[in-house]
């Protein structure tokens, strides 16, 4: 079995390809029954976001599901894959498994370390459950994956620090106060940076939102989606006397926001106005952080909190990396074992079957057992079945891992003579294998065929 993944995103691909190669979440489950029906696609997934496109496929054949994988894309866009291929990249093996931890881990996003990516993942994983077009590897593969996304954002700070300049504002505006709670933050402005600004000041807690903006229905529109307060441009500067903290982004070609007027509302003040410019041109003129009480920041100060945050994100993303190949080691692990899952599966039923022929034969050697003595007594013989099984289970899922795996599992089906169980379950390489005479078997020795 191979693993692959083919697809495009932010780095590879414009955003007119990656437009025309988004798919419909309405057509999504037919989209990933006709890829699961393409030649040597056993399982599938689909990843489709803004800025990705990416299909996940276990294959039979590699280089079969690769073209394949190019034609569903080109018949399914109906777009001609001189196109499209250039722009894509093809992973499979040990390198698609590691990219795609790196994805759910946010490191392969526009953003280091978001987290909207592990949330899309995981409901392109769940969807193409509901289509039923995975199967054993990927139902592991992408639980593994997120769980360990998951864990990556838990306890590391890959997704912590603001990376955008409206949330950089927000996160100034934290330190500044030990609690946003009861301060009154004035937005100067109601474009789409305000916007930001608004949402990210109201989900930490802000107490209270004014919006001043020269076209007051503007100011009304922003301030009513964030639960906030509209005031006309004339009452500025009583709004300034009001605020603890100013953001200001108008796309005023001069100040806003003067040496007169700003030392005008902090006369007589006795608490700290904090005003943060991350308009340009300046909205604030820089002489009115000689004022007492006040302290300016402009967009500079803000851009290098972002790029001291964008260090520390790449930073916890290198440590990212190395935990990925400890995942990537462990699915090996699984894969490897992955071929004793039928011998398991049959000694089970085999020895179940012993044990259930057995309890039936001791109820109708003693018809007066009562229901309740019936139950204790295939509680205890299956738990006596459970119990001889874990040391011979434990034992070839070890050899599984080592160079005598094919060997072993050859012994394992001899030894507990699972031949008809086997075939009788379908098992199509573990029949061949039983067919066979073990290669360490004494030559005469008779094995069941």
């Amino acid at each position: 079995m191979h693993i692959l993944v083919v697809g495009l995103n932010h780095k590879t691909a414009p955003v007119e390809l990656r437009e025309r190669l988004s798919f419909d979440g309405e057509r999504l489950e037919l989209a990933l029954r006709t890829l699961h029906g393409m030649k040597s696609v056993l399982e599938c997934v689909i990843v489709s976001t803004c800025n990705r496109m990416e299909l996940y496929a276990v294959c039979d054949q590699l280089h079969t599901g690769k073209y394949y994988a190019k034609s569903f894309l080109e018949t399914w866009f109906r777009l001609p894959r001189e196109e499209f291929s250039p722009h894509l990249y093809v992973k499979s093996g040990d390198e698609a498994i590691r990219h795609l931890h790196r994805v759910v881990c946010g490191l392969d996003s526009l953003v280091i370390g978001e987290t909207q990516i592990l949330g899309q993942v995981k409901d392109a994983f769940l969807a193409a459950q509901r289509a039923k077009v995975t199967g054993t590897i990927f139902n592991m593969l992408f639980k593994q994956a997120v769980t360990f996304g998951k864990r990556v954002h838990s306890e590391t700070e890959i997704g912590q620090n603001a990376v955008s300049v409206s949330y950089a504002a927000v996160e100034l505006g934290r330190k500044m106060f030990d609690t946003l709670e009861g301060k009154t933050v004035l937005l100067v402005g109601a474009g789409k940076m305000s916007e930001l600004t608004a949402r990210h000041f109201r989900s930490v807690g802000a107490g209270k939102v004014l919006v001043v903006n020269r076209t007051f229905e503007r100011a009304r529109e922003l301030a009513d989606r964030f639960s906030g307060e509209a005031r006309p441009w004339e009452h500025l500067s009583d709004s300034l006397r009001e605020a603890d903290i100013v953001v200001s982004s108008t796309g005023a070609r001069e100040p806003v926001l003067t040496f007169g007027l700003v030392s005008e509302a902090v006369k007589n003040r006795r608490r700290p106005l904090f005003l943060i410019d991350i308009a340009v041109p300046r909205d604030i003129v820089p002489t009115v952080h000689e004022l007492d009480q006040v302290f300016l920041y402009d967009i500079d100060d803000l851009q290098g909190i972002v790029d001291s945050n964008l260090a520390l994100r790449e930073q916890e993303g290198r440590r990212v990396e190395t935990w990925i190949e400890g995942e990537l080691a462990a699915f090996r692990d699984w894969m490897d074992t992955l071929g004793v899952v039928p011998l398991i599966s049959a000694l089970r039923e085999k020895m179940l079957a012993i044990q259930e022929e057995a309890v039936q034969r001791i109820e109708r050697k003693l018809p007066e057992l009562t229901e309740q003595e019936k139950r204790v007594i295939r509680k205890h013989t299956r738990g006596i079945v459970n119990q001889l099984l874990h040391d011979p289970i434990v034992r070839i899922k070890e050899l599984a891992t080592t160079s005598k795996k094919a060997e072993a599992q050859e012994m394992f089906v001899y030894l507990f003579a699972l031949e008809d169980t086997m075939e009788k379950n379908g098992s199509g390489e573990e029949k061949e294998t039983s067919a066979k005479q073990p290669r360490w078997i004494p030559a005469g020795a008779a094995v069941r065929q």
